[in-house]
């Protein structure tokens, strides 16, 4: 990217790209050495007011230029620029301190007039560093450059556009590869061997394994006999030991174990194991949090949009319905296994008076349209169980869709037997009536054949199936969840949302920066055919609802806090319809993401723009 670098008065050292950079480089002058001329600003001012307005009149000088007629900044760069002037006079706004809770300017002020050695902290500068730069038209994005097809003749053009596209496409078949799915020759021989000694240790034969019941009546609970099938780390057998000891909901089905292998290095198989072992500052916070009086795990607020036990309620025409509180399994970061007294519970059907002034509400609801049958994982209970709640529901004529929540395609396909596709059949009416299944994929190493098969019985009989990710640390590396996308529309399953991890504090290990889910929607998913990339990139505010965080209309960056935690106010989806209050949400460092990352192998250059996504 060819461009005009903006004039800076004063002594000006041109920063490196910040993510090239050491990262443990983090004195105050990376931060002074992107942008002198705020520097001397804050140096200057008098007192915080002073301050504000002197950084005011910097940035309005600096946006002049990018308007006037002759600029000649790149209009890329000159974008990104308006875009980090517009955060930066967020950062100014009294207002926006008010809400927060924070105040960037007050920070930098301190840093600029330290006398003692204060040193920022590392994720705090190099996110200001870097959006300052952006200010600058100094951004360092490197992209590749196109081809100006455009004023050429038009076959020829559109040759050399071909080319250039042919090998776009090159390199992002050569990110694909890094990412093995379960459909993978190699893959499936390998978890054959793993179905072969787990029936050896059970003294099971092949008809127990495709018999779900099986599954259930055996599902992993305790450290030795999961660490006799696979290698445990010590930290990985002392989460599961302390799951058992505090009664923390923790289980493996059969099937989902034969997804792991058995060495514990986690190359392939981190995603499946993240899902199900929790690592030990999970269960560290879980105990502390059920310790604390005034303690609570309902991220969500789940019971401040519940009309009656057992619905939830945020949407107009829609609500969800959970007369099942348990699951074959326990996904870590699940929003609602604080709910869960345990795998497989027996009490966790709800009862029967329970269940009918349910269906009573849906009743008495017309408005509502679409029933959300979810959990728990209501798809494991018998099938006469659920044949009598799903045709109760079809009952009501004003449910025009039942739409379920259920994993069991991913860690019990064989779940989806004949009495299941039989009863869905029943519900499956078109078009008076719409039956669909919602799915939680979460790495192209969970799809197997077993589970397409399993998807593709559903859609025999017309029913879509859809998927919901969570976008964690192990699916967020480059085209890591593009190669997801890929291999679930190859067997009928059709992206649907993909879910910013939610900020519990207990799960904070497996949270991403929004911007690095931005950056994926933006610089990934737009690479591939429209129809694998049918996914939503969402941001679930607690008791609101979901926000559509490529809407930058619906969320503002308003402040970092000195840690470099970036502070984003959620619009509610009612805006422009109703009033309705915003959410703040203080988001993981991008530096500290970063360092996650490069921990993990990755070459951090690689994701040099996510500074740059708000």
């Amino acid at each position: 990217m060819s461009i005009r670098t903006f004039p800076n008065e004063g002594t000006h050292h041109q920063a490196k790209s910040r993510t090239g950079r050491d990262l443990h480089d983090h004195s105050n002058d990376l931060l002074w050495d992107a942008d002198r001329e705020m520097f001397i600003a804050l140096q200057g001012s008098k007192g915080m007011e002073g301050a504000r307005d002197a950084l005011r009149t910097l940035l309005r000088r600096r946006e002049e230029v990018y308007h006037e007629r002759d600029c000649q900044v790149d209009a890329l760069e000159r974008a990104n620029a308006l875009n980090c002037i517009r955060v930066m006079r967020n950062f100014l706004s009294p207002r926006n301190e008010r809400v927060s809770g924070n105040s960037v300017l007050s920070h930098l002020l301190e840093l600029s007039r330290s006398e003692d050695g204060v040193i920022g902290h590392p994720a705090f500068i190099y996110d200001m560093a870097n959006i300052l730069q952006g200010t600058l038209g100094r951004s360092q994005i490197e992209v590749q450059p196109s081809p100006d097809f455009q004023n050429m003749d038009g076959r020829e053009g559109a040759r050399i556009r071909s080319d250039y596209l042919d090998k776009m496409a090159e390199s992002t078949e050569g990110y694909l590869r890094r990412y093995i799915s379960g459909l993978e020759k190699e893959v499936i021989e390998r978890r054959l061997e793993n179905r072969e000694r787990i029936l050896g240790y059970f003294n099971a034969s092949i008809d127990d394994w495709m018999d779900y019941p099986w599954h259930m009546r055996n599902v992993l609970l305790d450290a030795g006999i999961i660490g006799d099938l696979i290698e445990l780390t010590d930290d990985e057998r002392e989460a599961i030991e302390l799951c058992s000891q505090h009664r923390i909901p923790f289980g493996i089905t059969p099937y989902y174990l034969s997804l792991m292998d058995r060495e514990p290095s986690r190359t392939y198989d981190h995603a499946v194991r993240a899902q199900v072992i929790p690592p030990l500052s999970y269960v560290h916070d879980v105990i502390r949090a059920r310790g604390s009086p005034s303690g609570s795990l309902d991220f969500m607020l789940e019971g401040q949009t519940s009309p009656v036990d057992l619905v939830t309620r945020r949407y107009p025409m829609i609500a969800i319905f959970k007369p099942y509180n348990t699951c074959a399994q326990i996904c870590v970061y699940c929003q609602r296994n604080w709910e869960i007294e345990g795998v497989l519970s027996p009490d966790a059907m709800a009862p029967p008076e329970k269940i009918d002034a349910a269906i009573e509400w849906f009743r008495e609801h017309p408005a509502v349209n679409e029933v959300l049958v979810t959990g728990g994982d209501p798809a494991i209970l018998a099938n006469s169980t659920l044949r009598q709640i799903m045709c109760r529901l079809a009952e009501i004529d004003h449910v025009r869709r039942i739409r379920m929540g259920t994993r069991v395609p991913v860690v019990l396909p064989m779940r989806v037997d004949q009495g299941f596709l039989d009863l869905v059949a029943e519900v499956h009416d078109p078009p008076h009536r719409e039956f669909a299944l919602v799915s939680h994929y979460e790495h192209p190493y969970e799809v197997t054949p077993e589970s397409a098969e399993c998807v593709r019985s559903l859609r025999r009989l017309g029913i879509s199936v859809y998927n919901q990710q969570v976008f964690t640390l192990e699916n967020c590396r480059r085209f890591e969840t593009v190669a997801l996308r890929m291999v679930l529309k190859s067997i009928g399953v059709d992206p649907y949302y993909t879910f910013n991890a939610k900020g519990k504090e207990e799960t904070s290990s497996y949270r991403v920066p929004i911007s690095r889910l931005l950056q994926e929607r933006k610089e990934e998913a737009r690479l591939i055919p429209g129809l694998s990339r049918t996914d939503e990139p969402v941001f679930n505010i607690p008791a609101l609802g979901k926000n559509h965080l490529r809407a930058w209309q619906h969320h503002d960056l308003i402040s970092i806090t000195p840690r470099g935690e970036r502070l984003y106010e959620f619009h509610p989806w009612e805006k422009n319809i109703a009033e309705a209050p915003t959410y703040v949400h203080r988001d993981v460092p991008v530096l500290d993401f970063l360092g996650s990352l490069a921990e993990r192998g990755e070459n951090i250059n690689d994701y040099g723009s996510i500074w740059y996504y708000f």
